[in-house]
């Protein structure tokens, strides 16, 4: 943190019963514009969630209403503009597009974790009040936040049935899939597959085991790079519903580069045969590997996954050593 920016925040033990109340007023309108966000950006694949946050933010509404009142009668209309950035050592709330991209569940999480953290703050706000009435209506929004998260539950159960509750399970894991898994997937089919000939080729043909990691190094970073332009220009995601070229692209490339840096990276060790041992001991377990994800999570019958996947690297690797020892 730069120094003068951290200087210029106020501790808050040099509160003000007054800034108290207007700090407390700017969190719950962030708070309530967070859940709004949330509810939002939920609507059209999760409605029920949706809802739940939408009455969150009322929840919210209320209390900033009721610390409004409560500053009106004792200040007056004028709120000081003090914010949760302008206290030092203050809870933060992470950015709403930082979550809100991370899926249904750490929404879920951090809307749990915003209310442990307002609880926290209303006791401690309490504590430093000397007015009877601030610190009543203080201690009755820490009680009312330490109850939310039964709130969230019952409002969950209002909304959210348990069929509406596995739909959006389905969804959100649906998405997971399409996002990360199948594009990573895909990136690992063409990395572990398509570097097998150029490096075992390179191995068979110079028996050198620098020259051949340095084919395999370049042939890996190339390909990652290369497979991931590709996922990311390929689709936007916006009719396939496949989300965002950007987090695909990634899991496409690094996937395609970690596919076939493992079985380069055994050619690190000096001794040939050691090196090219080891590096078919590293192209068996990344074929099973693939052959489990597509079975875990694209549903492929084990056995056909194994006898594609085990198949099509073998002839890849067949090619690459005859290639290369001819």
């Amino acid at each position: 943190m730069i120094p003068g920016i951290a200087s210029s925040r106020r501790r808050f033990s040099d509160l003000s019963e007054q800034e108290i109340l207007a700090l407390a007023i700017s969190s719950e309108e962030d708070d309530a514009r967070i859940y709004r966000s949330y509810a939002e950006r939920l609507r059209s694949d999760f409605p029920a969630s949706a809802q739940i946050f939408e009455a969150m933010a009322k929840e919210e509404d209320e209390h900033r209403r009721r610390l409004i009142e409560a500053h009106r009668e004792r200040f007056g209309e004028v709120i000081p503009l003090i914010r949760r950035e302008h206290v030092a050592g203050y809870y933060a709330r992470r950015p709403v597009w930082l979550v809100e991209n991370l899926g249904l569940d750490r929404i879920r999480g951090e809307a749990e974790a915003m209310e442990r953290e307002a609880e926290a703050f209303y006791r401690k706000a309490a504590a430093r009040t000397t007015d009877a009435g601030t610190r009543k209506l203080l201690g009755d929004l820490a009680a009312a936040e330490a109850k939310h998260e039964a709130k969230a539950v019952g409002l969950a159960e209002e909304h959210l049935g348990a069929d509406e509750k596995s739909d959006e399970d389905r969804a959100a894991h649906r998405q997971f899939v399409l996002t990360w898994v199948q594009p990573g997937l895909a990136g690992l089919m063409d990395g572990s597959v398509s570097t097998l000939a150029p490096i075992f080729a390179t191995a068979f043909a110079t028996q050198n085991t620098h020259t051949t990691f340095l084919v395999g190094l370049a042939a890996s970073v190339g390909a990652g790079i290369s497979m991931g332009f590709t996922e990311a220009a390929s689709d936007d995601g916006q009719l396939s519903g496949r989300g965002s070229p950007v987090k695909r692209g990634i899991a496409a490339g690094v996937m395609t580069a970690v596919g076939g840096l493992g079985h380069a990276l055994p050619y690190l060790i000096p001794h040939f045969w050691t090196a090219t041992i080891t590096a078919m001991i590293v192209v068996f377990v990344e074929l099973w590997a693939i052959a489990w994800i597509q079975n875990r999570y694209m549903e492929t019958p084990f056995l056909r996954a194994t006898f594609q996947v085990v198949l099509g690297g073998a002839l890849v690797f067949g090619a690459g050593a005859l290639i290369g020892g001819g």
